[in-house]
């Protein structure tokens, strides 16, 4: 598969496709149309798509929302312009995005583990690492033609019952497809070195910060 973006695109799918019993909200589609049914909600449509030529026509939408997915395609500024063109004028584009330091400190002893482990795997950069403060999302919108942006930055954090909390919360995160390559044995030998660094280092919360912007479509 040589087209970055089809990499891109089945890296993401088999991911979180792998991830899903980790969420709160998915197997994805069919936990989603569950959950709408429960909630009594009638006026929603789940539908599996590609985000980078939806097909839908030009000003369709009062709002549109990219929820932790920007950064999973090559060019960006493409995939923007993509979701701007579906904003009617007075509508919003909504995009969110991984602030900087995500899952530290248990994110850096990851690394390390898998470093040692499999350092094929190793990557210091991740999809995410090209938008992770309020200068490079904005620069970002507004290069892709968005206009009226407005960003901000908020610092979370994630507390952990327990080092093992570190896990699930990989498995249910990007992380899962590196888990899934490594196979059974290196994955269970870097999961009791972070979970034993976590507790030696009484560690009980990691970062979850985040970006949020907002364009606002002039009438």
């Amino acid at each position: 598969m040589d087209d970055p973006l089809k990499q891109a695109k089945a890296k993401a799918a088999a991911t979180y496709d792998a991830a899903a019993d980790h969420f709160d909200a998915a197997r994805l589609l069919d936990r989603a149309r569950t959950k709408a049914i429960n909630y009594g909600l009638t006026n929603i449509e789940f539908r599996l798509a590609d985000m980078t030529a939806l097909g839908y026509p030009d000003s369709r939408f009062d709002a549109v929302v990219s929820v932790f997915s920007i950064f999973f395609v090559p060019d960006m500024e493409g995939l923007v312009r993509e979701l701007w063109r579906m904003v009617r004028p007075g509508g919003k584009l909504a995009v969110t995005t991984w602030g900087p330091r995500i899952f530290e400190p248990a994110y850096s002893r990851w690394l390390a583990a898998i470093k040692q482990e499999r350092p094929d795997l190793h990557s210091a950069f991740n999809p995410w690492d090209r938008i992770t403060d309020v200068a490079a999302v904005k620069r970002l919108l507004l290069d892709s033609g968005v206009t009226s942006v407005e960003v901000t930055a908020e610092d979370g954090f994630q507390p952990l019952r327990s080092a093992e909390d570190w896990w699930i919360i990989a498995l249910g995160s990007g992380l899962r497809w590196t888990i899934d390559q490594m196979g059974p044995k290196v994955a269970a030998r870097v999961r009791a070195d972070n979970i034993h660094w976590l507790g030696e280092n009484k560690v009980g919360s990691v970062e979850t910060n985040a970006i949020y912007a907002i364009g606002h479509k002039p009438l």
